[in-house]
């Protein structure tokens, strides 16, 4: 069992960097799930396929961190059903997540596909490793988010423009919860258990999903 990896937190500005630590909170802390915004393809039982990166190399690295803030669910998913994962850092808490070591390139191309843009052009960090956060839109995950950096090397994410008690929370479907759950005990940084009590208490999720509950879905995942 490895240790989360530490984020160093915003001291000053970070300068724009060639690669990122893409962290993931959501489905892509699963290398496999990952895979698909990479190379591209459809994944198994989902309503939509990805024309992948540019740049289809795997990542040179996926470690576990921990983030300041919270994870929460709201909306409504058109791949899984139930709410969709977004990461509020503005409230005091622990997010589990994966950091994945990628290009610019493959980071603007990830995050294009999940804005629903066509990949294709490098997106310009300046703004968000300067000042630690980025708008480029008002919808989901058009928000750009760095909280820090792993050996000078921004970490850098994206969410919703709205904090987490701006809209009405949504819990989870099952295939979603199970999802997260699998991808954050393949980072090897956090026992069963801990990651069962942690999704079962994220706002959306916490009355809707015991932790008990989460524990046998992600057993049999």
């Amino acid at each position: 069992m490895s240790s989360p990896h530490a984020v160093q937190s915003r001291q000053s500005a970070i300068a724009p960097p060639s690669q990122v630590w893409y962290t993931s909170y959501g489905s892509n802390t699963c290398l496999e799930r990952l895979s698909y915004y990479i190379a591209g393809g459809r994944p198994p039982g989902a309503a939509r396929g990805y024309p992948g990166c540019r740049d289809k190399r795997p990542p040179r690295a996926s470690v576990p961190v921990e983030l300041d803030g919270v994870m929460y669910f709201a909306t409504e998913s058109l791949v899984w059903g139930g709410g969709r994962a977004f990461y509020d850092p503005g409230v005091g808490g622990r997010v589990l997540a994966r950091a994945h070591l990628v290009s610019v390139g493959q980071f603007s191309d990830i995050a294009a596909q999940e804005m629903y843009r066509e990949p294709g052009d490098d997106l310009d960090l300046t703004e968000v490793v300067t000042d630690g956060r980025a708008v480029l839109g008002d919808g989901r995950y058009e928000t750009l988010v760095c909280p820090g950096a792993m050996d000078g090397i921004p970490v850098v994410t994206f969410t919703a423009p709205w904090s987490v008690n701006e809209l009405e929370w949504n819990a989870p479907s099952a295939p979603y919860v199970r999802m997260l759950g699998s991808g954050l005990l393949e980072a090897g940084a956090w026992e069963p258990d801990t990651v069962a009590r942690y999704l079962a208490a994220c706002p959306g999720a916490a009355g809707q999903w015991s932790a008990r509950d989460v524990a046998d879905l992600i057993a049999i995942s």
